[in-house]
């Protein structure tokens, strides 16, 4: 793990400034000080996961973390180039303003304007995650990538081509001998890359998360809507990921046009199942569900209190809806709200590189 430090050693200090007349000592620890308080707050690099949190599911065991390997998948990440008509990233549907989800649209656009037929889920959280994708299709983070690369409603790209227009890069060289000792570039060394990118994109600072350590406290609304929460959608959405990580038909439909879990499974129990999506950051996420179909929050709990659609795989806990009577609603959304983390929105470590 590689750690940054700007502070000036103690051995320093002592050596040189002993010696120095006691205006110029003075001036210069003045000097000093101005020049510390423009400095970013001191903090270490590195993937760390919070006490309340389960243990990742990704470790690092054969993807050991530097930070080159991570800047080089922060390029990666921001970069078109890997699209086949150089006008799609990552980013552009996993944007760090939304809490690196889409953009107010339903569906994803990719290259040439297709139109995807899922909604961008989040991305942050994923080193706890077993599986990715709304039907948990890919099972390893490290070729999570490839699926979003290679489709051709998104990136429309082949890892063959990615590899070569990276080797005509003379920044890309320039990056992968830092990460990698070796200006050689390959398709595993740009699926880790972005690995180490993707693992650090952790949400974990919302005030939800102040008042679990004790740096906050919710309003009277916000701890009724905490209540609620705990009551009414806990099952699902476990603290303190709010996810169980599991693939539930959460009534959406009579019919399914996208049988979800049920076109990896081949199971007829799976149709219409969908993972349950984090509510970390859901109210910065919208659209929401797997094809963007409500846009605020209050249209999502409208369809659990009173829009249940009753087939043979509905969850068993939607059997009834979720009745929501009087204040509910406003005082879970003011509790919802608290799982912002505005942090991650405005974090320079995961922003789009400065050439």
């Amino acid at each position: 793990m590689i750690f940054t430090d700007h502070l000036l050693s103690n051995t320093f200090m002592s050596k040189h400034f002993l010696k120095l007349p006691v205006a110029m000592v003075v001036g210069s620890f003045l000097l000093f000080s101005c020049q510390k308080a423009k400095v970013e707050k001191y903090r270490k690099w590195g993937f760390s996961s919070p006490d309340y949190f389960p243990a990742p599911a990704y470790n690092f065991e054969n993807n050991e973390q530097t930070y080159a390997k991570f800047n080089l998948g922060r390029f990666l990440f921001y970069d078109p180039l890997l699209s086949s008509d150089g006008t799609v990233s990552c980013a552009t549907c996993h944007a760090q303003s939304h809490a690196f989800a889409g953009h107010n649209t339903p569906l994803s656009a990719g290259v040439n304007g297709a139109l995807g037929t899922r909604n961008s889920p989040a991305i942050f959280n994923m080193a706890w995650s077993p599986a990715f994708m709304w039907d948990g299709g890919i099972n390893h983070i490290e070729v999570m990538p490839i699926a979003p690369l290679t489709n051709p409603v998104e990136m429309n790209e082949t890892l063959g081509n990615i590899v070569l227009k990276l080797q005509q890069s003379d920044k890309y060289k320039e990056l992968f001998i830092k990460a990698y000792g070796s200006e050689e570039i390959t398709d595993q060394k740009v699926l880790k890359a972005f690995t180490q990118y993707m693992m650090m994109i952790v949400s974990n600072n919302s005030k939800y998360d102040k008042v679990k350590r004790g740096e906050a406290t919710f309003t009277e609304a916000e701890q009724q809507g905490y209540v609620l929460f705990q009551q009414k959608c806990s099952q699902c959405h476990t603290e303190p990921l709010f996810t169980d990580h599991s693939y539930r038909n959460n009534g959406l439909d009579l019919s399914f046009s996208d049988e979800g879990r049920f076109l990896i499974t081949q199971e007829e129990s799976d149709k219409g199942k969908f993972k349950v999506p984090s509510l970390r950051n859901v109210a910065l996420t919208y659209p929401y569900m797997h094809d963007g179909r409500f846009f605020t929050l209050n249209d999502v709990l409208n369809h659990y209190s009173n829009g249940i659609q009753h087939t043979p795989t509905l969850d068993p806990l939607l059997e009834n809806g979720i009745p929501l009577p009087g204040n509910e609603k406003s005082v879970l959304i003011a509790f919802l709200k608290t799982l912002s983390d505005y942090d991650l929105l405005n974090d320079s470590w995961l922003a789009e590189p400065k050439e």
